[in-house]
């Protein structure tokens, strides 16, 4: 049940609807748990592979984990301060180690020299990365003194595993949603209409922008060989446009189901496209992750005394800034993915943020006011280079591939290539139409459909986009709607659900809709 389907549309009013109106206080937060879980169990990896108790291990994982999380918590908060560390530093080891079980352990059987079916393959468990984010960021502000530690464990567990933000975020802070929730909510019409108006254009974005997006893409990106250079450049930038409007639309809609329960969780995206430079980029995109690596890499880095490092602490007492920039975003890269193109695409904005670090060390920071032809200029390299790495993101996300099948290194490096080669605009015209061809049965109709339904569904998003961000300052969406003028609004609402619908039926003529891009993280 993603948030896209129509049992969504059933589950979340539902539930908005017991926990505002039936529940009384005390049980609020135990009934979110339970819809929580119901959830998760709904999304639970299926298939012969995981038949069995092996559906139950991601569930169990998860009230494991909230178990463990709790205790350390609280053994936190009494022990004396010598042992704070020791005990820290042993429960981030053990979380780490089973993010890392479980994002690397298939991609390792799959490379030994063993019979198959000797050692079983595991299930992914439904958002663990963003869960273990979560309970690290909990752990080391208790650690710091910036939040007591939480006795209650239903509340905790229904942080670790709130529904809105299991599947992929965005990774939310303990310090400013336990607080939330630990108030009593009721049901309040105008945030309603806030929730509304917020989901509303992020199930567009997704279903009508994104997944449209993507038949295309993942024909071109299915047959690389078989494509010239603008079918792939015109493939590389449709999924640059598919994952951001991905991700958008589902930060969207997960704020808008914690807003209608009274819940504020924080945005993901603040128009990306339009900053100059990579520094703003990143404060602009999956801006839950960047601000973590941020406070919970960065700058303990940053004021990490390396002169006990043995070796190495002979010569440096402090890691440079520009390093620990570097140590982020490989990380970074290593966090999205287990193979190659996603360790590539780390380093490229391992170098792109170090290598702008390096220019204004030498030439100085630009100026905050400068010529609109130097800020545009400055977009577009920012966005050139940004679909650069898309490349890399893409083969590691094994787009245009089979289920459990990847792509490798090599395929993206066969892009690039091929971008160069057979710019006919015969052949592009006829590639392009075929690939959409292939995804309507081979209905001219239908594939027509599809062209003039993209392009006014991305004319409408850019819009969205252009408004939010020289309008309105990058205010949330729910705001940029709201401040439209009545008939303005109203064309627009009635736009963003036509489209919706469209969007839906245009999945090969269903409502099950597309798995969101960071569901697998």
């Amino acid at each position: 049940m993603s948030f896209q389907n129509l049992s969504y549309f059933a589950f979340l009013p539902i539930t908005a609807l017991v926990y505002l109106k039936l529940m009384p206080q005390r049980w609020q937060n135990p009934f979110l748990l339970a819809a929580s879980l119901v959830f998760y169990w709904l999304n639970r990896p299926t298939g012969d592979a995981f038949g069995g108790l092996w559906q139950v291990l991601p569930i169990a994982l998860l009230l494991a984990v909230s178990v463990f999380v709790w205790r350390v918590g609280l053994a936190l908060q009494k022990a004396p301060e010598k042992a704070k560390t020791r005990l820290l530093s042993g429960a981030v080891v053990l979380l780490l180690a089973v993010l890392a079980l479980f994002k690397y352990y298939n991609l390792a059987l799959g490379m030994l020299p063993i019979a198959p079916g000797v050692l079983h393959r595991l299930p992914f468990p439904l958002g663990i990365s963003f869960y273990t984010f979560a309970a690290l960021s909990y752990l080391f502000d208790v650690r710091r003194g910036d939040m007591p530690a939480e006795d209650n464990f239903v509340r905790l567990a229904a942080f670790l595993s709130f529904f809105g933000t299991i599947t992929a975020g965005p990774i939310c802070r303990a310090k400013k949603l336990l607080p939330q929730m630990r108030a009593e909510h009721r049901f309040d019409a105008s945030r309603t209409v806030r929730a509304l108006q917020l989901f509303a254009p992020g199930l567009f974005k997704k279903v009508a922008v994104a997944d449209v997006l993507m038949m295309y893409v993942s024909q071109v990106f299915g047959d690389i060989p078989g494509h010239g250079g603008p079918a792939l450049l015109a493939a590389t930038l449709g999924y640059t446009f598919y994952l951001y409007f991905d991700f958008l639309g589902y930060s969207e809609m997960a704020r808008a189901s914690a807003l209608l329960l009274g819940l504020e969780i924080p945005e993901n995206f603040k128009t990306p496209f339009f900053a100059t430079n990579f520094s703003g980029f990143w404060s602009r995109w999956h801006i839950s992750l960047s601000s973590w690596l941020q406070d919970y890499l960065f700058t303990p880095l940053v004021w990490a005394d390396a002169s006990k490092l043995p070796l190495l602490g002979r010569r440096v007492s402090r890691f440079s800034p520009v390093f620990c920039v570097f140590v982020v975003f490989f990380v970074s890269g290593f966090w999205h993915g287990n193979t190659l193109p996603f360790v590539i695409w780390g380093l490229l904005q391992a170098a792109y943020r170090v290598g702008e670090e390096l220019c204004h060390q030498k030439l100085g920071k630009p100026k905050k006011k400068a010529p609109a032809r130097q800020l545009w200029a400055k977009r577009a390299g920012v966005f050139v280079l940004w679909n650069f790495s898309m490349v890399f993101f893409a083969m590691g996300s094994a787009v245009g591939q089979p289920a459990g099948q990847s792509y490798g290194a090599a395929e993206a490096f066969a892009i690039l290539k091929g971008w160069f080669a057979g710019w006919s605009p015969s052949r592009f015209a006829s590639e392009s139409w075929q690939a959409i061809l292939s995804g309507f049965y081979n209905s001219p109709l239908m594939a027509a459909a599809w062209l003039v339904m993209l392009a006014a569904a991305l004319g409408l998003a850019f819009w969205l986009d252009w408004q939010r961000n020289f309008h309105f300052k990058n205010k949330s969406e729910e705001e940029v709607l709201a401040a439209q003028k009545p008939l303005v609004r109203w064309v627009l609402y009635y736009a963003l659900v036509l489209f919706s619908f469209a969007g839906l039926v245009m999945q090969n003529g269903g409502f099950a809709g597309g798995s969101f891009a960071y569901g697998g993280f």
